[in-house]
């Protein structure tokens, strides 16, 4: 558990192709199913400070244990943290994430304590921040709020994964 942030809950993966690495994932190492979203609907977006309409990510998410992983792609030209991992020639895991109820909190325990935003955003499931202070690649800190949406899709995505015997990998529609 980190001290500034609590449980680790989630292994964030940026990719050049989700498709390809949701294949990958549930064929090789037996993870799934995942939990497609082929335009993430963020309500709000800004990079460096600077405001940022109509981001595309493509999203999947899958669970192994009670550790998330999320797949991400963007197909935009979109200033974001993710393009500037892949323009280093990165892929991979980029980020882990922290879902604290205590959102603000701990964002200011973040900020007091070295940390600035790189990127941040709202959806309807709740806002979500990525902070500055990568000491190497992958370790890009994200907290996402924990609110009841978020909470009721996350448990959903993670229980079919308890039992899941390998058949529809995919899932084009998020829990409900």
């Amino acid at each position: 558990m980190s001290r500034l942030f609590g449980n680790l809950t989630q292994i964030g993966i940026v990719v050049r192709d989700v498709e390809a690495a949701m294949k990958h994932w549930s064929e090789v190492c037996g993870v799934g199913p995942w939990f497609y979203a082929d335009k993430l609907p963020v309500t709000q977006f800004s990079y460096r400070g600077e405001r940022y309409d109509d981001i595309h990510l493509s999203i999947a998410l899958g669970n192994s244990g009670d550790t998330q992983l999320e797949l991400i792609q963007q197909r935009c030209d979109t200033p974001s943290m993710y393009r500037d991992f892949l323009t280093k020639g990165y892929e991979g895991m980029q980020h882990w994430s922290s879902w604290p109820e205590d959102y603000n909190a701990k964002l200011e325990r973040a900020l007091a304590n070295g940390y600035e935003i790189g990127q941040q955003g709202d959806s309807a499931r709740g806002r979500f921040v990525y902070l500055w202070n990568e000491g190497h690649p992958g370790t890009v800190i994200e907290m996402a709020h924990m609110t009841p949406d978020r909470r009721r899709i996350f448990d959903a995505v993670r229980e079919a994964a308890a039992d899941w015997d390998g058949s529809d990998p995919v899932r084009e529609k998020w829990p409900s």
